[in-house]
C-alpha cells in the first residue's frame, strides 16, 4: 500500500500557497456566484439579510459554491503554471 501511495505521489500537482492573488479570485468567484443567486426561482425562501436581497440559506450556498469554483480555479491555474 505504501509503495502504490508513493508512486502516486510523484504524479500529484503542486499545491498552491496562500497569497493574496488566490483570496481575489476566490473573493470574486464567491461575489459573482452571488450575483446570479438573485436569478434563483426562490432566493427569499427564510430568514432574511438585512442589506442583500437574498436569503441566509441563499447566501450560504452562494458562497459555498463561488468557493468551489473559486478553488477550481486556483488549481487550474497552478496547474498551468499560470498562478
Amino acid at each position: 500500500m505504501l509503495s502504490t501511495l508513493l508512486a502516486v505521489a510523484a504524479s500529484v500537482p503542486p499545491t498552491p500557497v496562500w497569497s493574496p492573488t488566490v483570496a481575489i479570485i476566490i473573493s470574486i468567484s464567491s461575489i459573482v456566484v452571488l450575483l446570479f443567486s438573485t436569478k434563483i426561482e426562490k432566493p427569499q425562501v427564510g430568514p432574511k439579510l438585512p442589506v442583500l436581497p437574498v436569503s441566509i440559506p441563499t447566501f450560504i450556498g452562494a458562497m459555498a459554491l463561488g468557493h468551489v469554483i473559486g478553488i477550481g480555479i486556483v488549481l487550474g491555474l497552478t496547474n498551468i503554471g499560470r498562478l
